[in-house]
This record gives structure tokens, C-alpha cells and sequence, in this order.
């Protein structure tokens, strides 16, 4: 026979301890009275009363009134764990009625497709696989990241008239949901980074924990304990100083905030969005920026208040501030440091120091800077990126001295001659004016005017203001006259402006040769 509810068997017990009819006890059990006489039977013949029928379990009660329903006539439940495991791999695509045929041609006896069903359901409530977690978000810890899945053609070029797709980066942050959006051409690494910078500025603080999904501009190898982060993702966790915790894969409820954020979102703003035109992302991104602050003003249907009450009083709080320095996008290169120790990047060259020669360095590119990175991952040097102008990009210091002074050389010009020869002395810088001015093109007396000004490195700057003395008594300013003075030490002689009259030869011919 069937068995009968336990709280019913009480009741019944109880009313019948009371001395109610049968009619009375079946009305108040909401049984037939065929019932209310078979438990009173099975009670009487096992002598339990409605005392002792209240202090027991469910199975006790039921092995006591109803033996016959356990035992042999019940068939044998199948390994609910390892077709549980079966289904959960996904590689096989097996599902659970493709495991009780598989189940069925092993035990032709077992149970049927519909009780194999229910006693699985029943396994898994009993083992607290269908039970959700509550969970309390901490205040401003994490902040859930993703793209929409839903996009719109809504973009049009004002000049072709072409229609662009717009792609949705979503951020919600953990205990308000208060949320991010912006717009994107397309879903690659530099516009996934971007929306992560604009979403921590649009919130004004950093999180704890960032909680992706697991898309390859975030995760490169999947692995619950040890995931693989993409570079340039682990870059801009390390400049805000965050954790990265991708969810697990296929566990949506890891990310529910996010979902339902998604959710929420493409009914109130998406919708909202529908069959409007833009004419650019930023006229987009502006309107989607004036929805979101009207979005969360609404007051939520489940909790009080609203996504900007509770994110202004909780999650605002508790962010830690932003870095003063925005995140940048940067891409790599590897390079060998060729002989002239300037590596290349998009048709410029850019200084390292020389003692790199033939060493890989990495180059870490952003829009604006070139930073080179030996094996040791430190940095060698940083230039400013160049788009125009010189292709070689060259820190002084990273030269040899040889190459220095020719560098230095080559950098010279007239102005930089005349403030040199000043410093020694005032005739010299008669003497290195007079050699500039005396060529049509300044640039042909350079290195006449490097000469002499080097010259007070071998004998002194007192020497060489003592020379230009004795070559302007001369009228004669040249290097090889002020050479000349210094290797004979003319220059320590006195000076004489007395000019000796040429003696009389035969040879010189006079004024009157020229008539």
C-alpha cells in the first residue's frame, strides 16, 4: 500500500488520541476515511502512540508503519556522481537522456526514463548541487567587466553614409550595480583596455578586484587556479594596482552582477537606443553617458533606494583612489641592438647605451613614449615616441666618448663657436669673428674655428688669448698662424707693433712696375 504523509499520520494520530470520528479526522487530514482507519490500524498493531509517532523521523515512521515500501521491491539507484560528472564534461556532449539509454543497455531491469529523471533531480537537491549561495558584495571590491552580446548598426558615416556596428563594454560595480557603458567599433585589446581606464574615471576610484570573463583580450590560457593573463591586460592591473580573478568558465552565476546588469541594460538602454542614427562613437557615447545617469535614478524593485543612492553611500567610499598617471596602452617588440646601438620602431631609430651592442631588448610602444627593456626587465632608456622629423632618436650619454666629441662637433654652429671663444678671452673672440665673417658661407670656417679653440686644451687658455694678441698685431688671423705662434712660443715674446722696413733686392721691383 501507498504509504501516507508523515504530517498527515500525526494528525491523524493526534485527533484520534483526542477521540474525534473517523469522518472528523479525514476532514481535518484532508484524507478518505480509507486512510484515516488503515494508519489507525498499522498504529494499533505496532502499539505507536501520537507521542511517540511526533518524536520521530520521517524514515523511522515510515519503516515502522510501512516496511513493505523499502527492501527488495526497491530498485537499485545507478552512481548518481559519475553521471553527474558526464553531463558537467562538456567535451562529450552526452545528455542525461543518451546516459539512461546507455544506462538501460547494461541493466535491461532498471528503472524507467522518467524515474531515472526524478531520483537524478532528487540526488542533486539532497547533495546541494541546485542550491545558490547568498553572497554578500563587500563595498567597492569588485568591479565586473564584459562585453554586451547584443550590438547595433547605428553609427553612420557622415561622409559615405555607411552604417557602422556598435559594440557595447560593460562594467558593474559589485554591491550598487552601479554601471559603465560605452561604445566600440570592434571588440579588440586596446578598446577592451580603454573602457577599463574610462570605466575606473567614469566611477572615480579603483576596486579591489576586477572579475572578467574569459575572452582572449583578458585571458590567454584558461585555468581555474592559475590563469594566463593577456600582457598588456596584466599591464593595466599592475599601473591601478588590481587583482584580476577571471570567472569560472561556463559559471555564469560567478558573474551574476554583471548578467543581470546585461540584462537590465539592453531592455532600458539598448532598447532605448534602437532606431536612433549617430553620426560618430563620441556623439553615441554622449547620449549613452546622459541615459546611464537617468538609469540610475531609478529605484530598485527588490531592495531600497537606487543604484546612485547605494553607490554614493557604499561603493564610492571604499574605492581607493585613481593613480595620478592614466594607464596607456603600450604593444611589444623584441629587437637585437645592432652596431650603432639605436633600435627601430615604425621607421625610427632610438638610442640605447652602446655597451648593449648585439643584446635583445624589448620595446614597450605606447602612443607616446619608447621604453627599452633588457633581459633583466630593466630599463635601459626612454624616448619620447616620434612620429616626424629626425629618424634617429640619440641620448648623448648613451654614445662613446669618441662618438660624443664628434657628435659635438657636428652640432657646432657660429653662435656656439663666437660664446666659446668669448669665454677665453676677448681676443680670442676677435680672432674666431674674423674667421666666420671672413667666408661667404659661415660653415666653411668651422673647423678653422674648432682648431684654434682646441688649442687651449693643449696649451691653456692664457696661451692661446696671447697668440690671438700677437696674430691681430700681425693682421694675420688664421689657425696656422695662431698654430704656428704657440709651437714656437711666440707667444710668451712681447709684443711689438714696430713694423721692420723689407730690405732692398734686386728681385723686388717697385711702384714704378706697375705703371
Amino acid at each position: 500500500m501507498r504509504w501516507t504523509e508523515p504530517v498527515r499520520i500525526i494528525e491523524i494520530l493526534r485527533m484520534t488520541g483526542d477521540g474525534y470520528s473517523q469522518r472528523e479526522v479525514a476532514a481535518s487530514a484532508k484524507c478518505a476515511k480509507s486512510t484515516v482507519g488503515e494508519v489507525q490500524r498499522r498504529a494499533r498493531e505496532r502499539g505507536l502512540s501520537y507521542t511517540q509517532a511526533e518524536g520521530m523521523s520521517n524514515d523511522e515512521l515510515r519503516a515502522l508503519l510501512y516496511p513493505d515500501s523499502f527492501g527488495k521491491h526497491q530498485k537499485p539507484e545507478p552512481d548518481w556522481q559519475e553521471i553527474h560528472d558526464r553531463l558537467a564534461d562538456k567535451s562529450n556532449r552526452a545528455n542525461l537522456q543518451y546516459i539512461w539509454e546507455d544506462y538501460r543497455e547494461n541493466d535491461p531491469g532498471g528503472l524507467s526514463y522518467s524515474q531515472f529523471c526524478r531520483r537524478y533531480e532528487r540526488w542533486r537537491v539532497s547533495t546541494g548541487k541546485e542550491v545558490v549561495m547568498a553572497r554578500e558584495r563587500e563595498a567597492g571590491r569588485e568591479l565586473f567587466v564584459d562585453w554586451m552580446g547584443d550590438t547595433l548598426y547605428c553609427v553612420a558615416d557622415p561622409g559615405t553614409g555607411e552604417v557602422q556596428k556598435a559594440h557595447f563594454f560593460i562594467a558593474v560595480l559589485g554591491d550598487s550595480s552601479y554601471p559603465y557603458v560605452e561604445a566600440f567599433p570592434d571588440e579588440k585589446l586596446d578598446k577592451w583596455l580603454l573602457g577599463h581606464v574610462r570605466a575606473f574615471e567614469w566611477i572615480g576610484g579603483v576596486p579591489r578586484i576586477i572579475v572578467p570573463d574569459n575572452l582572449k583580450s583578458a585571458v590567454t590560457k584558461v585555468n581555474y587556479y592559475d590563469p594566463k593573463l593577456n600582457p598588456a591586460y596584466w599591464e593595466l592591473a599592475k599601473h591601478y594596482d588590481v587583482a584580476v580573478i577571471p570567472a569560472r568558465i561556463r559559471k555564469p552565476k560567478d558573474k551574476a552582477t554583471v548578467e543581470s546588469g546585461v540584462g537590465w541594460l539592453e531592455t532600458w538602454l539598448l532598447e532605448w537606443l534602437r532606431g536612433k542614427q549617430f553620426f560618430s562613437f563620441e556623439e553615441l557615447n554622449a547620449a549613452i553617458r546622459v541615459r546611464l545617469l537617468e538609469l540610475v535614478k531609478r529605484p530598485f524593485q527588490k531592495r531600497p533606494g537606487s543604484r546612485e543612492e547605494v553607490f554614493n553611500k557604499v561603493d564610492q567610499p571604499a574605492l581607493r583612489p585613481l593613480p595620478v598617471a592614466r594607464y596607456e596602452h603600450a604593444e611589444y617588440a623584441f629587437r637585437r641592438v645592432p652596431d650603432n646601438y639605436h633600435v627601430e620602431y615604425d621607421g625610427f631609430y632610438y638610442s640605447v647605451p652602446y655597451t648593449m651592442h648585439k643584446q635583445k631588448v624589448t620595446l614597450r610602444v605606447s602612443a607616446g613614449t619608447i621604453e627599452i627593456i633588457n633581459e633583466n626587465r630593466e630599463r635601459m632608456a626612454l624616448h619620447v615616441r616620434r612620429y616626424s622629423g629626425s629618424r634617429y632618436a640619440t641620448i648623448r650619454g648613451h654614445m662613446p666618448k669618441n662618438h660624443q666629441y664628434q657628435r659635438d662637433r657636428d652640432h657646432f654652429d657660429g653662435a656656439r663657436y663666437r660664446d666659446w671663444a668669448m669665454n677665453i678671452g676677448v681676443n680670442t673672440s676677435f680672432v674666431i669673428n674674423a674667421l666666420l665673417s671672413a667666408q661667404h658661407v659661415e660653415e666653411t670656417a668651422y673647423r678653422s674655428c674648432m682648431g684654434v679653440l682646441q688649442m687651449a686644451s693643449k696649451y691653456g687658455a692664457d696661451r692661446l688669448e696671447a697668440a690671438c694678441v700677437k696674430a691681430r698685431a700681425m693682421n694675420a688671423c688664421t689657425y696656422t698662424t695662431i698654430k704656428n705662434i704657440l709651437k714656437n712660443a711666440q707667444d710668451k715674446l712681447p709684443v711689438t707693433s714696430r713694423i721692420k722696413p723689407t730690405p732692398h733686392h734686386e728681385n723686388l721691383r717697385g711702384p714704378a712696375s706697375f705703371e
